[in-house]
């Protein structure tokens, strides 16, 4: 005999939701500024961070390039929805990212991004991003 069994999805806390969102803000934040001991703090020791181009990057390659001759001028994320689930969390949104390179113009990356979110005794820290390419809208 085979039985169903019907879970109900507990409601977000939003209590944890704003926190996870805060932490996001901030490594933004951090990055936009270049702040290498901010980016440290936001990032989890087993990071994968994967471009829209198929490039991993480790927590320290991710700290390294803060410190390169790229800015990022924006991030400005929009459609953003958080779910959260006990000590990790998921951030799904739409990014534009402006970034200038020295001697170029800048360029705004169209990317959707999966944020994963984990939260252990110092905080919120980001373990895993996945971003894919959008199409620019006209």
């Amino acid at each position: 005999m085979i039985s169903g069994l019907t879970l109900a999805a507990a409601p977000p806390d939003p209590a944890a939701v704003k926190e996870v969102l805060a932490a996001n803000d901030a490594l933004k934040q951090a990055m936009m500024k270049k702040d290498t001991a901010g980016v440290q703090k936001y990032l989890h020791d087993e990071l994968i961070y994967e471009h829209s181009h198929g490039q991993n990057q480790t927590k320290a390659d991710v700290v390294n390039a803060t410190k390169g001759t790229t800015t990022i001028e924006a991030i400005d994320f929009s459609e953003v929805s958080v779910r959260v689930f006990g000590t990790t969390a998921l951030i799904k949104a739409n990014c534009d990212m402006r970034n200038k390179s020295e001697g170029k113009e800048a360029v705004t990356t169209h990317l959707n991004v999966l944020l994963v979110w984990l939260k252990g005794p110092g905080g919120w820290q980001l373990v895993s991003r996945q971003s894919t390419l959008l199409t620019p809208t006209p």
